[in-house]
């Protein structure tokens, strides 16, 4: 009975009003890295991590004294190892949590774009596609590109289909880097983004695709992609490409990104994430 009392006196805590909403607390925490790097390059990472620490479990338990000597120093430095792995994850992370916590008043309840301006962007993308005209378009959503914008050629004009067909036209000195898109206007012109380190993506992706994906895994940015070598048109978020999109399915997307992003919807009752919806607009 005494060997008991301990497990007895636990349950008894657990029914405490405080310690329920601990362990809710520390629950949906696990759940939300778990679904954060699902699919993701940091799942055989983790699993590295989790390979060493039962290796140094092992060998303190079999008293491996030489291999527990070297993973207790290598331990040392597992924190800088884990921010240095996961920065992208992490970052990730603290916007997916920050965009969730913003105050309601703070929420814009209509997209950021007229539908008008939706269609400049399509517009110019497809008249670029049928010239195979290469052209990288990122559109701000709630991250500011400030440190993106600033290495550019600033514009700050209003956003149009002539204006984005005259930048990327190859004999205009401003055609080589992006556009950074913030609400109605073009800001800047000629950025350069940084490159995804993704090992798994196809090299079929030349750097305007992959300084697309770099910036979406940076930001919550969009993307639109038009590739110079075979004129498809593709779209970027989160990390994740769709290419061979056609003007609806684009228009779809963008409007399913930039809507999402201002708002969670419901639908049937229900709550629906933004990010999975405007994926979902992209597959459709």
């Amino acid at each position: 009975m005494l060997s008991l009392l301990p497990y007895s006196n636990v349950l008894e805590r657990l029914g405490e009003p405080r310690n329920i909403a601990d362990v809710a607390l520390v629950f949906v925490i696990v759940y939300g890295v778990l679904k954060l790097v699902r699919g993701t390059r940091a799942v055989p990472m983790a699993a590295g991590i989790a390979a060493v620490a039962m290796l140094y479990w092992l060998a303190v338990k079999q008293e491996l004294a030489t291999l527990e000597f070297i993973l207790r120093g290598a331990l040392l430095y597992v924190g800088v190892a884990i921010i240095v792995l996961f920065q992208s994850e992490i970052r990730q992370a603290l916007i997916s949590f920050g965009n969730r916590v913003r105050m309601p008043f703070l929420l814009r309840h209509r997209g950021q774009f007229g539908e008008g301006v939706y269609d400049e962007i399509v517009l110019a993308a497809t008249t670029l596609a049928s010239t195979k005209t290469g052209a990288l378009i990122v559109i701000e959503r709630t991250v500011g590109l400030k440190n993106v914008t600033d290495g550019g050629v600033q514009l700050d004009a209003n956003l149009s289909y002539d204006l984005l067909v005259t930048i990327f036209n190859p004999a205009t000195p401003l055609h080589d880097g992006a556009v950074v898109v913030r609400h109605h206007r073009v800001a800047a012109a000629a950025c350069f983004l940084p490159l995804t380190l993704n090992p798994l993506l196809s090299k079929d992706l030349g750097t305007r695709h992959r300084a697309a994906i770099g910036i979406t895994e940076d930001s919550d940015a969009v993307a639109v992609v038009v590739s110079e070598e075979t004129g498809l048109i593709s779209f970027v978020q989160a990390g994740q490409i769709k290419r061979g999109l056609d003007a609806p399915k684009l228009r779809g997307a963008i409007l399913g990104a930039l809507e999402a992003s201002t708002r969670t919807r419901a639908r049937d009752g229900k709550l629906v994430d933004p990010d999975a919806e405007a994926k979902e607009a992209v597959t459709t």
